[in-house]
């Protein structure tokens, strides 16, 4: 297959134009997961870089001339960003897959999909959005004004590169700021005809930019920047806490989706075979590399054997392969890195007492290169065991039994995160008391991977502070103002009269 379409050189883009590449930065090779080759190079922005992309952010957004158009030229602009994403759906659908390693049906169907979505729902939001008004004191008129924060840091993680970084620009620039966007220095390849779509749709220059790099460099540059005003970030909880430091001291607006160990708990009265369906996707889809997985499966002591023997089959059943063939059901791992962590929980969790490897566990024998691991599912004994605990970030389920719903909700909440939680279950009174009980930032009852923008998305405890989502959204990017009017003349008091 040629491989034309692939850039040779990613550097930044500043104020519409990408910048020629200093012979004093680093070069970092960007690898398909495939196969493990070089495809590209990415040239890191150092803190000069940065400051200059925060600049042309500040410069365009003092200008006035996104941050001053009306609301219906910035819907207009947002809709024919979408339309350019489906235009281009192909192409962005292949770069994904050669940077992320994730199969084509599920970028091109989920993660292009959604990118699109992300422009056309802030388009519809901030042409139905309204601010109160307040008029019970009968002396005054107070309404309340929405302003652009000015300035927005976003950074995005490697696992769905353009369905999340564009859900950050996407609303940052809808409510009339400027920003700029560092996407992980493993996923660079898709957002170079991402930002030649934005401005084939009229998006002024300078209201978006990119700088590319590594966290503890571009990363901490920008975020530490006294032009940013506020960050958005999604990724791991130890980065997210070292950003929330750096934003924290100087005062920014801050919002993080880290990581989860998200509880899918099954009980006996539930559609099993719907649950089964589910519950696959949920753990499996993006090769197992979401921070939504469903990677704790909690099992009713009555059904847990035949859900888990189905499981088991299905699980040895997923077509492992190129993830640029349309059969493939799981691609490759993102690095070399991240398939040693994941093969070492496998080695873990065959070492520990209480656990047993019902499938995978291992590099499948058929790849003589590439990042390739087989889908995994173990069975533990309790809660407490590492595998259980801690975020693997692969296609890794880890099966436990439970007898009652007391007992489901103490192992679902017994974690440090609390990002989703998943309920299967068809008598209303379970589905409405675990709603209540799981300590996590979204319910999701008898369906796997939904997400509602209008909906506030985040998680309790390490799994992140603040949301986003619509309103949300707004919340993070604007400024609220509180303007009051007199309605008549009234008396003051005359201070220094005599």
């Amino acid at each position: 297959m040629s491989e034309q379409w692939i850039p040779d050189q990613i550097t930044s883009y500043i104020n519409g134009e990408w910048v020629a590449p200093s012979s004093l930065a680093e070069r970092i090779p960007v690898l398909f997961p495939g196969d493990g080759r070089q495809i590209s190079e990415l040239i890191e922005a150092d803190a000069v870089e940065v400051d200059q992309a925060v600049q042309a952010a500040s410069d365009v957004f003092a200008s006035g001339a996104w941050s001053g158009a009306s609301i219906q030229d910035r819907k207009a602009v947002l809709l024919r960003i979408r339309d350019g994403i489906l235009a281009h759906r192909d192409e962005l659908a292949r770069l994904e897959v050669m940077h992320t390693g994730s199969p084509i049906t599920q970028a091109r169907g989920r993660h292009i999909a959604r990118t699109a979505l992300n422009f056309e729902f802030f388009a519809e939001f901030i042409s139905q959005v309204s601010n109160p008004v307040f008029d019970q004191n009968p002396d005054y008129l107070t309404y309340v004004r929405r302003e652009p924060i000015g300035v927005a840091g976003l950074i995005a993680p490697w696992n769905a590169p353009l369905a999340l970084a564009s859900m950050k620009v996407a609303g940052a620039i809808a409510f009339g700021n400027s920003c700029v966007l560092k996407p992980s220095e493993l996923t660079p390849l898709s957002f170079v005809p991402f930002l030649r779509i934005l401005k084939d749709a009229g998006l002024p220059d300078g209201v978006v930019n990119l700088v590319n790099g590594r966290g503890p460099q571009t990363g901490a540059a920008l975020v530490e920047h006294p032009g940013v005003r506020a960050v958005a970030f999604t990724g791991g909880t130890a980065t997210g806490r070292q950003i929330g430091a750096g934003a924290g001291a100087s005062l920014k607006k801050l919002v993080t989706e880290l990581g989860g160990k998200s509880a899918n708990i099954i009980f006996a009265d539930a559609d099993l075979d719907r649950a089964l369906d589910a519950a696959l996707v949920a753990i499996f889809s993006n090769n197992g590399q979401q921070c939504l997985a469903g990677s704790r499966i909690l099992l009713q002591r009555s059904i847990a054997a035949e859900f888990r023997d189905k499981f088991v089959a299905r699980t040895r059943r997923l077509n492992i392969g190129d993830p640029l063939s349309e059969s493939t059901e799981i691609g490759p791992l993102i690095s070399a890195e991240q398939r040693e962590r994941v093969l070492n929980y496998a080695r873990l969790a065959a070492d520990s007492d209480g656990v047993e490897v019902l499938c995978g566990g291992s590099v499948p024998d058929q790849f003589e290169s590439g990042y390739y691991f087989q889908p995994t599912v173990v069975a533990a004994d309790k809660n407490s065991q590492p595998i259980c605990q801690q975020e693997i970030f692969g296609p890794f389920a880890t099966l436990l039994e439970f007898d009652n719903f007391d007992e489901a909700m103490a192992i679902a909440n017994d974690t440090e995160f609390g990002l989703v939680s998943y309920l299967w279950s068809r008598d209303i009174n379970t589905v409405m008391e675990a709603s209540e009980a799981l300590r996590a930032g979204m319910v999701w009852v008898n369906t796997p991977l939904t997400r509602e923008l209008r909906a506030p998305f985040g998680g309790f405890k390490n799994s992140g502070v603040g949301r986003d989502g619509g309103e949300w959204s707004r919340a993070l990017f604007t400024e609220e103002k509180t303007v009051t009017i007199p309605r008549r003349d009234f008396p003051i008091a005359r201070f220094g009269v005599q």
